[in-house]
């Protein structure tokens, strides 16, 4: 198992390694100077960022000065943020979007496993009927306009009551994450209900089923013990991913919310055209997922035992 986990990250290394190539050469094609904006630095400054990163030098040398940067985990300066470091902007924005992340996993988690046990027990009936066109509704609808109605209803429901029952936006307290955090894991939700009946759907004929229905079994354990534990599997596997895409993925939901989380800072540095920081946290996002879907593979071995890791 050792084994198995060493190569995994190796493969992760090189993974981030491409990741970290695309975006340098990428960025590199957009037109622009970052360093000739309405921001526009002193000679003196320039010259120090064009020796700091080797601007100065040919593209080669540029991406080896970048790579160098890297191994030591160094991402670099803003160029837009006066005397800040994108390794800064990393350590104190994405703890808040780690926090809305994880309640909005926990949300998707939670109810695309419930969602999806109760439409496969109550297949073609009505509340399968209605589960699922709130499924179909939740991936089709894109965030922004959830998060824009949800923003409506709050205005609506906090006007008829007469005070703040939830906060329309901002960030500090656990009443400002419960919305921000339901829009966010919506999408993941609904998939996960999808995937999560299918399962459930598939293992409910299966010969252990109707072998523990023979032996007299009380349901609630052929459901927790035999169906629910087979079925989850699946969605555990496509939980790392989506834990990271959930964590990294909420630009627009904390734009909406007005979260100071990492993802709004990405969309500034874009529009900025602020190059480092948009290399550092495009890096950082690409490792971390790599990182979540090596924790799956080797966690999917431990719940599964009919899985060996090799």
């Amino acid at each position: 198992m050792w084994l198995y986990i060493l190569k995994r990250l190796v493969q992760g290394v090189i993974t981030v390694w491409f990741i970290a190539t695309a975006t340098f050469f990428a960025m590199h094609n957009v037109p622009g100077d970052p360093l000739l904006n309405d921001r526009a630095v002193t000679e003196s400054i320039r010259a120090n960022l064009e020796a700091k990163y080797g601007l100065d030098q040919p593209l080669a040398r540029q991406y080896l000065i970048y790579l160098g940067n890297l191994a030591r985990g160094d991402f670099g300066i803003s160029f837009t943020q006066e005397n800040r470091e994108v390794n800064d902007i990393i350590r104190h924005h994405f703890p808040v979007s780690a926090i809305l992340g994880v309640l909005a996993v926990v949300f998707a988690a939670v109810g695309g496993v419930l969602w999806g046990a109760l439409t496969s027990l109550y297949r073609n009936r009505l509340p399968d009927y209605v589960i699922m066109f709130l499924v179909i509704l939740g991936i089709s609808v894109p965030s922004f306009v959830i998060a824009a109605l949800s923003q409506l209803a709050l205005v609506n429901l906090n006007s008829l009551v007469g005070h703040t029952v939830l906060p329309v936006a901002g960030w500090g307290t656990l009443s400002h994450m419960l919305v921000p955090a339901l829009v966010l894991g919506l999408g993941t939700m609904a998939y996960l209900t999808r995937l999560m009946r299918s399962s459930m759907l598939e293992v409910i004929g299966s010969d252990y089923v109707r072998t523990a229905k023979a032996k007299g079994l009380p349901a609630t354990r052929i459901f927790a013990r035999h169906q629910l534990r087979n079925a989850i599997l699946p969605v555990i596997t496509v939980l790392g991913p989506a834990i990271a895409a959930i964590t990294t993925g909420g630009f627009v939901v904390e734009l909406v919310f007005a979260i100071p989380g990492l993802g709004r800072f990405f969309v500034e540095a874009v529009q900025q055209l602020d190059y480092t920081v948009i290399m550092g946290t495009t890096v950082f996002y690409g490792a971390f997922l790599v990182f979540m879907v090596i924790v799956v593979d080797v966690l999917y071995g431990i719940v599964d035992p009919r899985v060996r890791l090799e």
